[in-house]
């Protein structure tokens, strides 16, 4: 079940068919060209949450529509034993789409869900241009291993072990590992339906 991220792909492109919109429509609502739409779609590229909120946004659903695996109203336990049978991997937005991150959902049991938690392994990055993106909602993410740099608007941010930010998605923004390494962080993504 690790390879998650093979159903994101076809489930957009079922909710897209399911409602009758075509891509060139999907490309206009989105603001993502039919190329990137059609390359997520078939699996062959992964994007970083970003573009999904914003697919998900041209839909009319929500980004855990995406990731649900079934509608659990109560509560939804997230064991760490079962973590990596939860874990989608997305590229952020690099050339190299083998600089990504795993994100291990913690909460894809839970219908109607207006948060997504993660735990999320960032791999290490030699890159030094990132690709800022930013989308409605507002994030918290809390360093669990390792050193994260984070890019907001015109500031950057290091943050270690036991460290957090809170900030909102809208202002543009990029979560990467610090020179090289790697890091683990819990991460919270709130996006208004």
């Amino acid at each position: 079940m690790s390879n998650n991220h093979s159903v994101v792909g076809s489930k957009i492109k079922g909710i897209r068919e399911s409602k009758d919109i075509s891509l060139q429509e999907m490309a206009e609502r989105s603001g993502l060209s039919e190329q990137q739409i059609t390359s997520i779609e078939n699996d062959q590229h992964l994007p970083s949450l970003g573009p999904l909120i914003k697919i998900a946004r041209a839909l009319g659903v929500r980004l855990g529509t995406f990731l649900d695996d079934n509608d659990e109203l109560g509560p939804v336990i997230s064991r760490a034993k079962d973590r990596e049978d939860n874990s989608i991997s997305f590229s952020n937005g690099s050339a190299d789409a083998r600089k990504h991150m795993v994100y291990h959902s913690l909460a894809r049991q839970k219908a109607g869900r207006h948060m997504e938690p993660f735990i999320i392994d960032v791999q290490p990055s030699e890159e030094k241009e990132f690709k800022l993106s930013a989308h409605e909602g507002e994030e918290f993410i809390y360093v669990l291993e390792g050193e994260l740099e984070i890019a907001y608007g015109k500031e950057t941010y290091t943050l270690g072990a036991g460290d957090s930010i809170y900030y909102d998605s809208i202002v543009m923004h990029h979560v990467h590992g610090l020179e090289g390494k790697p890091a683990r962080i819990l991460a919270l993504v709130y996006i208004p339906f």
